[in-house]
């Protein structure tokens, strides 16, 4: 047999191929003007293309994280900050603290400040102590900490030991913190035995104690020597620092010193803080927010000379100068065309919506349009002539003639319209239907606020307790049912209700009877645009050097203009025990808004959580006090049913007026309780920003089927006279067991109706009819508390 051969398939039928191909060999490429591989070469030049700009793309990254790592641990970088927080009682934090900081120092024992800066592994630490069973305190130092190292006690483990290395508050406090968003974490372990073999074993069971608590990547550390502490830090050094995405979105300073300078007016001071700012760049004309006290402008922005120079030389020329005089480096002075205006409400002209007397020429061309309105004809029966058929008009002035023959009132509810309710109605009883609907208000909230604890004796706080908890349990068994009451009309106590023919689908105008709090707050066009080009203001921030822009890294001290002298007495008074952090707002971050909240009910809070409710907000630095509105989350509709109660085991919407904020952003909502730490009611996290979102309130009234007769029933008890079931006749009824209805016609002077269904109707069965009216949260009275 020959040897291999290549395979050789036929060629194509010529038929087949283009014309241009069968003449290819008759034209000369010199003449043609092609190269013979022009195909190959376009090839070639498309994938060097690609490779440069996967090359391109690859250095911009390494370049970012070179600078982010240079900014993190270079010399110029601010200090490293970590708070340790005990997880029982047994834990003792102080010693460590204490012996952290000495050996960061390089053995000093006359410590005058939690920051140090050793020139040994060339670093600058913070360490802060969160005191244990106080659960505000921790919160505020976790915000800040670069790494959160919690501290437990080997001693815990040993057997017949009643305590745990975490108890009920250190698992609170890992609840906390997990929904805040986790910065890097660490776990040091005290009191270990000195003996190499228990050493280990203790070690291993605490981390197998421990890990299922805290995140994959956290660190273990044993912490009892010298030679302990520095295999940490030589670890810590080199560590990258991961940091929560909504703090690395705004630029903040923690204070190494806070102090207050008397200002111009009354009752307002200028509160100096000074410290290292992190995460951005930030500007003398943007607006800060201090923790706790609220927004405000900046006067000035003063860079002084870093006071914990890495270098030894730094160090000494340091301590060279004299040590009372700060030395300012360089100072931004705000531009007054250029500053943000603390702008927090918006400014309405209480007359803006009044209906003005026309003037002559709107009254002459109402009166031309009346003259040129076409006359539309009616469906006429045959044999109309067309003589006849032009006196046969619809006149506009005779509209709900129709209607009138089914309702001799001349009322009835509107489904799917606006609400009118005043016709049938004189002025006469205005009255009665404002104190019925505020009566109403108060009833199907879950019961009336309780009263002021210094007027009330322990037996009435006890009952209105029990009320609010019997209300709970009935909301949840019996959700939105109402009883009609028997003194006043239902179409006057309801008279800002209307039916819906679908939840779902029917339409609900978003601008329709706004509450006068809605003149006070801001909207968006587009949410999602506002904050891509908001951010994208940071970023050229960080990128361009501006006259007027402080560098991340430098020792600044922030002149805070016009803070009321009260508040900044309680932020810089030595008791308080936390550094005061003045954090910079994104453009529109002072503003009031509606905001929308994913939330959730704790699972350690026992008590209810009623709608409207005062409560305590935390939100990224911020943290205020607001009046929620719960409701249901409804993905494919654009209306949300309002919840009484917030209840345990699902997700809700909680609806606030607040500080416009960005997201991402934890919340931590707290309550608060005489004598007591506040509990933690619910978390979650912000949704979004939108004051046209609807929210609707919803009431069910009842009636019970007094005889039935296959697909008719007489209904009794739903309504008590034959007005109300005139009203609510277009108003579509449903059953419990799955039966659609309609209203047919009165029977009788109590308020019975005979009604027609789909399905035949059994006689245990309840007749329904929903009502919806739109809620709006409650406007707070004042928004930050301290």
């Amino acid at each position: 047999m020959g040897g291999a051969r290549s395979q050789v398939n036929k060629a194509h039928k010529t038929r087949f191929a283009s014309k241009a191909s069968r003449h290819s060999h008759k034209i000369d490429k010199a003449r043609s003007g092609k190269p013979e591989s022009s195909h190959r070469a376009a090839v070639k030049g498309a994938r060097a293309a690609r490779v440069q700009r996967s090359k391109a793309i690859r250095d911009q990254k390494r370049a970012a994280l070179l600078k982010e790592k240079r900014s993190i641990v270079g010399s110029s970088s601010a200090p490293r900050v970590i708070v340790l927080c005990g997880l029982s009682s047994s834990a003792h934090v102080r010693p460590l603290a204490e012996d952290l900081l000495m050996f960061a120092a390089g053995g000093d024992e006359h410590l005058t400040s939690n920051t140090v800066a050793s020139s040994t592994y060339k670093l600058r630490t913070t360490v802060l102590q969160a005191p244990y069973g106080d659960l505000t305190s921790c919160m505020e130092l976790a915000k800040v900490a670069d790494l959160l190292a919690f501290v437990v006690s080997a001693n815990s483990l040993y057997v017949g030991d009643s305590s745990s290395p975490i108890d009920e508050f250190g698992s609170q406090c890992l609840s906390v913190f997990r929904a805040m968003g986790l910065p890097s974490t660490a776990v040091f372990i005290r009191d270990l035995p000195s003996d190499t073999k228990s050493r280990q074993e203790l070690k291993k069971a605490t981390v197998s104690f421990l890990s299922p608590e805290l995140p994959e990547d956290t660190k273990f550390y044993a912490a009892e020597t010298k030679d302990d502490l520095h295999k940490f830090m030589w670890l810590f050094k080199e560590q990258h620092l991961s940091s929560p995405h909504w703090r690395n979105q705004r630029p903040y300073v923690m204070s190494e010193e806070a102090s207050i300078k008397p200002g111009d007016s009354i009752g307002l001071c200028t509160l100096i803080v000074s410290g290292y700012l992190r995460a951005h760049n930030l500007s003398v004309n943007q607006l800060v927010h201090v923790s706790g006290a609220g927004d405000f402008q900046l006067g000035e922005i003063d860079i002084l000379k870093d006071p914990f120079p890495v270098s030894e030389r730094k160090k000494i020329d340091a301590m060279d100068s004299d040590d009372n005089q700060i030395q300012i480096v360089d100072t931004f002075v705000p531009d007054p065309l250029n500053q943000e205006p603390l702008l927090v409400e918006n400014i309405s002209d209480p007359l803006a919506g009044e209906q003005t007397w026309p003037t002559e020429a709107e009254m002459e061309e109402a009166h031309e349009n009346n003259k040129q309105r076409k006359l539309v004809k009616r469906l006429l029966p045959r044999g109309t002539s067309e003589y006849q058929a032009a006196w046969i008009v619809d006149d506009t002035d005779d509209e709900g003639n129709d209607s009138e023959d089914d309702n001799p009132d001349g009322a009835g509810m509107v489904i799917d319209e606006k609400d009118r309710s005043e016709y049938g109605s004189d002025g006469s009883d205005m009255d009665a239907v404002s104190h019925c609907r505020e009566k109403f208000d108060e009833e199907t909230i879950g019961g009336t606020e309780m009263g002021d604890d210094e007027n009330l004796t322990n037996e009435q706080i006890q009952a209105e307790i029990k009320k609010i908890k019997e209300s709970n349990a009935e909301d949840e068994e019996f959700p939105d049912e109402v009883e009609t009451p028997l003194d006043v009309p239902a179409k006057k106590r309801f008279a800002k209700y209307r039916g819906l023919k679908s939840f779902r689908t029917s339409s609900w105008d978003p601008k329709e009877s706004l509450p006068p709090e809605y003149a006070k707050i801001f909207a968006f066009d587009n949410f999602a645009r506002t904050q891509k080009h908001v951010l994208a203001k940071t970023a050229e921030l960080d990128r361009g050097s501006s006259k007027d822009c402080a560098q991340i890294g430098s020792y600044v001290m922030l002149h805070v203009k016009n803070v009321p002298t009260d508040v900044a007495s309680k932020l810089c008074h030595p008791s308080r025990g936390l550094p005061v952090v003045v954090s910079g707002l994104l453009q529109h971050e002072s503003k009031i808004s509606v905001l929308h909240f994913s939330i959730k009910k704790h699972d350690s809070y026992e008590a209810p959580v009623k709608c409207k409710e005062h409560l305590t907000f935390n939100v990224g630095f911020r943290q205020f006090t607001a009046r929620p509105l719960f409701s249901s989350d409804n993905i494919n509709c654009n209306k949300h049913k309002m919840e009484r109660f917030l209840h345990h085991g699902r997700f809700s919407i909680a609806s606030v007026y607040a500080p416009i904020t960005f997201p991402p952003a934890p919340l931590i909502v707290l309550k608060n309780r005489d004598g007591e730490q506040p509990a933690i009611a619910a978390v979650g996290s912000l949704k979004t920003v939108d004051p046209d979102q609807v929210i609707l309130k919803k009431i069910v009234l009842t009636g019970y089927p007094q005889r039935v007769s296959k697909l008719k029933a007489i209904v009794r008890y739903m309504f008590h006279s034959p007005e109300d079931v005139r009203w609510f006749k277009p108003v579509e009824l449903w059953t419990k067991h799955g039966r659609r209805g309609r209203i047919k016609e009165t029977v009788g002077t109590h308020g019975s109706m005979k009604c027609i269904f789909n399905s035949s109707v059994q006689q245990h069965d309840t007749v329904c009819m929903s009502l919806y009216k739109r809620a709006y949260p409650k406007w707070p009275e004042q928004l930050y508390q301290i």
